[in-house]
């Protein structure tokens, strides 16, 4: 089956461009967290809305995967790669430029002038390194990536499952629809029954002949 057909291809780079707009509007939420209100991120310690981002970018890459009705089993372990990864790239993009510019005497809160290469530099080496301490202490941010790799593979696996589905269906009715032979008839023939002879009655004289 071809890459078309099974959706493969397309499902591969349109999922490829939601994961990466995904990681760039994650990436500005950390950035930017200090002008959310602080009811909103000290909530939880900010675990509720991290959760809740993460969810949404695995619905949208899912939304986005699942687009063009695809059948291949290989999209389902794609998008929950391209979902955790999201989640990965923008942690650590918007981590790299906050630290990085504090780093660099940057005060708080941060502003678009604060994307440089000088902050992601100067920042990705400690953003990195968060994810090498401890899980007692990193568990959070491990907790959004499996989140959102799980919903995304799940999603996307529903939806190929679907699409099987509604595929085979139609094909078995395209299948049962040539097997039945159309009834044959004549041209400007029309549909004719069979002559019955009319019952006679009591009235009626019988053919001496017939008995």
């Amino acid at each position: 089956m071809s890459h078309k057909r099974s959706g493969l291809l397309p499902g591969l780079v349109i999922g490829l461009v939601a994961a990466l707009i995904c990681a760039a509007a994650l990436g500005a939420a950390v950035l930017f967290q200090g002008r959310l209100p602080v009811a909103l991120t000290a909530f939880g310690n900010g675990v509720p809305l991290s959760l809740a981002l993460s969810l949404a970018i695995a619905l949208l890459i899912s939304l986005s995967m699942g687009a063009v009705r695809p059948r291949s089993g290989i999209l389902p372990p794609m998008a929950a790669l391209y979902a955790g990864g999201a989640v990965v790239a923008g942690q650590i993009a918007g981590s790299s430029i906050m630290i990085g510019s504090a780093l660099r005497g940057k005060g708080t809160p941060a502003d678009l002038a604060d994307i440089t290469t000088d902050n992601v530099r100067a920042g990705l080496p400690q953003a990195l390194s968060l994810y090498r301490e401890p899980l007692t202490e990193t568990w959070p941010a491990w907790l959004y990536i499996a989140m959102s790799a799980l919903a995304a593979l799940m999603l996307v696996t529903l939806r190929v499952a679907r699409v099987r589905r509604a595929q085979r269906t139609h094909a078995a009715e395209q299948a049962q629809e040539e097997t039945q032979e159309p009834e044959y008839r004549a041209p400007f023939e029309p549909a004719q029954s069979p002559a019955h002879k009319p019952a006679g009655d009591l009235f009626t004289p019988r053919n001496p002949a017939g008995g």
